[in-house]
C-alpha cells in the first residue's frame, strides 16, 4: 500500500507493540488457557518460507513487534535469495535470528523442510502461485500462518486456501494475510461508519489505482544468466508470470478490491471486465497485463467499477468511493471523509498496520485468541482472480461459478529446473474460459 500512512512506522512506537504482546501473554497466563512456546518458555519460534525483498520486510516486523520472538529456519527454492536475506535479517535484528546452516534449505521442498523444524508461527511469501500448497502443508504440520496476499492465483487455488483455513479453525491455529489495508487506523474508524450506516444504505462505488508499472522492478531488470533454465527465468520474474503472480489485478491492487468487499460486507455477484497490454511488449515481460478495468455486481444490485493500472509515466491516482442514501465516503492515501448527513473526517493517529497485522497474531497465539483470516483473503483473492479471467477471456462470470465450477489450474506440467515455455497473452475473445 502505498502513502504516508504505511511510511509512518517511527510512529507507532516499538515499545507500545511489545507492551501490547506481553500484556496478551501475561493474562494468558493468569487464565491458564495459554498455549506454551518452545519446551516451556512463552517463546515464539518463527520460520521463513520465500526469502525475497516482502519475506525479509514481513521478518523485520514479525519479529520488531513483540519480546520473546525469534527466527529459527529459513527455505527458499533458489541460494541466492536466501542468504541475501538472511545477511540483512542478522544485521538488522542479530539478537533476534538464531538461524544456523542446518536450518537453513533450499530447493523445491524447502518448505517441507522448514516446516519440520522447531517452529510455532511460518511466515509464507513465496510467490503467489505456492500459497495455497504451502498453507496446506503449514496446517497439517500445525504451525501458525502469516500469509502474504493473495492467497492463490486461480479458483482451484482458492478452494484449497478456503480448505486449509477450516483445518486451521479445527486445529486452533491462526492466520494472517498480508492485506494490511484491515489494520489502517482511518480506514478501520471510516469503514466502522459505513457499517453503522452513517451514509445510508450502499448503491454504488468506485476504486482506482492507476500508475506506478513497475517497469524496473530490481530484480526483473536483471538480463537472463546463460546458466538459469526456463522455470529459473520465470521464477526469478515472477511478477509478469500469470502463473505465479495471478496479474498485478491479483497481486498488487487486490488492497483495493478488498477495501470494497469490506466496505459492503460481501463478495461480488458476477462481473464483466477489459484489459489489454499495450506497454509490456517483449518476453522480459512476460504475459501479465497492463490495464484492466471491471464493473463488479454486489448483492442487491450494487454495481463498483475497478480501474487499475500498470504503466508509468500516467497521472496517479489510488483512491475509493462508497455512494450511499445519505452521503458518500471517500478515501485517498492518509484520509477518509464521510460527507451527508454524518459528515466525518479522520484526524487521529496513523500507527503502522505493517507491524500491527504481527503484533495481532502474536498477541492472539499467545492468548488463545481466535484469528484467522484464510476465508476473507480467499474470498478477496478469487474477487480479483474473477476480474482478471473475465479481461483475459472477455467474457462475463459469476462469483459461485468460479468458485465452485472453475476447472482452471495455472500449475506448470511438473516443478523442476529446466524448460517451460511460456503461455502465451491472453486474447479476449478467444482465450477460453475455463
Amino acid at each position: 500500500m502505498k502513502g504516508k500512512t504505511v511510511q509512518k512506522t517511527e510512529e507507532f512506537s516499538r515499545r507500545n507493540f511489545i507492551k501490547t504482546s506481553t500484556v496478551a501473554g501475561a493474562t494468558a497466563l493468569l487464565s491458564g488457557s495459554e498455549r506454551m512456546f518452545a519446551a516451556g518458555s512463552n517463546k515464539i519460534r518463527v520460520g521463513l518460507i520465500g526469502c525475497g525483498g516482502r519475506g525479509t520486510y514481513d521478518t523485520t516486523n514479525c519479529l520488531s513487534c513483540a519480546e520473546n520472538v525469534e527466527l529459527v529456519a529459513m527455505g527458499d527454492i533458489v541460494a541466492d535469495r536466501l542468504g541475501r536475506s538472511r545477511s540483512q535479517l542478522t544485521e538488522k535484528l542479530p539478537d533476534k535470528v538464531k538461524v544456523t546452516d542446518d536450518t537453513c534449505f533450499v530447493g523445491w521442498d524447502a518448505h517441507k523442510k522448514v516446516l519440520a523444524c522447531d517452529i510455532d508461527l511460518v511466515i509464507l511469501t513465496e510467490p503467489p502461485h505456492f500459497r495455497p500448497g504451502h498453507l496446506r502443508a503449514a496446517v497439517e504440520a500445525g504451525k501458525h500462518v502469516f500469509m502474504e496476499k493473495p492467497a492463490a492465483v486461480d479458483p482451484v487455488g482458492v478452494r484449497s486456501v478456503i480448505e486449509s483455513a477450516e483445518i486451521a479453525d479445527q486445529k486452533d491455529l491462526t492466520i494472517v494475510a498480508g492485506t494490511q489495508s484491515r489494520r489502517v487506523a482511518h480506514l478501520v474508524e471510516g469503514m466502522k461508519r459505513i457499517h453503522n450506516g452513517d451514509i445510508g444504505q450502499i448503491v454504488g462505488g468506485q476504486c482506482l489505482r492507476i500508475g506506478g508499472g513497475m517497469l524496473n522492478w530490481s530484480e526483473a531488470t536483471r538480463q537472463r544468466q546463460p546458466e538459469w533454465s526456463d522455470m529459473e527465468w520465470q521464477l526469478r520474474r515472477w511478477l509478469f508470470l500469470t502463473w505465479l503472480s495471478g496479474d498485478f489485478i491479483v497481486e498488487m491492487h487486490v488492497h483495493n478490491i478488498d477495501r470494497m468487499n469490506w466496505a459492503l460486507n460481501a463478495h461480488p455477484v458476477q462481473c464483466i471486465a477489459l484489459g489489454g497490454r499495450q506497454v509490456r511488449t517483449g518476453p522480459e515481460y512476460g504475459n501479465i497485463y497492463d490495464h484492466i478495468s471491471v464493473e463488479y455486481e454486489y448483492p442487491g444490485g450494487v454495481r463498483v467499477s475497478y480501474m487499475g493500472s500498470q504503466i508509468d509515466g500516467l497521472s496517479y491516482r489510488q483512491d475509493a468511493r462508497v455512494i450511499g442514501t445519505k452521503g458518500r465516503a471517500y478515501t485517498h492515501e492518509g484520509d477518509f471523509i464521510i460527507d451527508g448527513e454524518k459528515p466525518f473526517k479522520y484526524d487521529g493517529p496513523s500507527p503502522s498496520p505493517t507491524l500491527k497485522q504481527h503484533a495481532d497474531q502474536i498477541a492472539a497465539i499467545r492468548s488463545g485468541q481466535h484469528l484467522n483470516e484464510g476465508k476473507r483473503i480467499a474470498e478477496s483473492t478469487l474477487t480479483c482472480i474473477m476480474g482478471r479471467m473475465s479481461a483475459y477471456t472477455g467474457r462475463a462470470l459469476k462469483f459461485d461459478w468460479a468458485l465452485k465450477a472453475s476447472k482452471l489450474d495455472l500449475s506448470p506440467p511438473q516443478y523442476e529446473f529446466g524448460d517451460l515455455p511460456m503461455r502465451p497473452v491472453a486474447v479476449p475473445g478467444k482465450t477460453p474460459l475455463v
